[in-house]
Parts: C-alpha cells; structure tokens; sequence
C-alpha cells in the first residue's frame, strides 16, 4: 500500500528541522518503507514541510512510521496527514 505523509511544520521551527534531519535521513535509510520523500518549501524556498510516500503493508504501519519519525518525536509539525496514494505515472 502506498501512502502520502503530507507533513506542515510548526511556523517558526526551521532550526528544528536542521537539528533533527540528520536522525530524519537515518530513519528513511534504516527503515527501508520510503519510496519517495522531499521537503516542501515556503514562499523563500526555506524547508516547512515534508511529502514522503511510504510502501508498506496497511495504513497502521503508516501511521506506525509516522509517530516513530524522529521530526515528529521532536515536535516538528503542526500537522500530518496520511492518505492512501496510488501512482499513476511516473
């Protein structure tokens, strides 16, 4: 099952994400569910936001992931969404 996480950091918490993004790219590379994965970016380019889609078996190892992020652990977002995706092209 594919699955969008679609993830808005809190405003103001850029400094955040660069602290936590080393351990971020650690967990995509340990746990071998991300097929795809960018930040999202503000009006100046900065990173405010994650689009990651995940493979993985159903929504509740999405969500799994999701909680175990360590952006998330660190409080990052102010919101996430998951929504089972299907790829059409590409």
């Amino acid at each position: 099952m594919l699955i969008a996480l679609i993830a808005r950091d809190k405003p103001d918490h850029l400094q955040t994400r660069v602290d936590n993004r080393a351990a971020h790219l650690a967990y995509i590379e340990e746990t071998g569910v991300v097929a795809e994965a960018g930040p999202l970016l503000d009006q100046n380019g900065d990173m405010a936001g994650s689009l990651i889609i995940l493979d993985v078996e159903d929504m509740t190892a999405g969500e799994a992931w999701a909680a175990a992020d360590p952006y998330n652990k660190a409080g990052l977002f102010e919101a996430v969404e998951l929504i089972t995706w299907k790829k059409v092209i590409g």
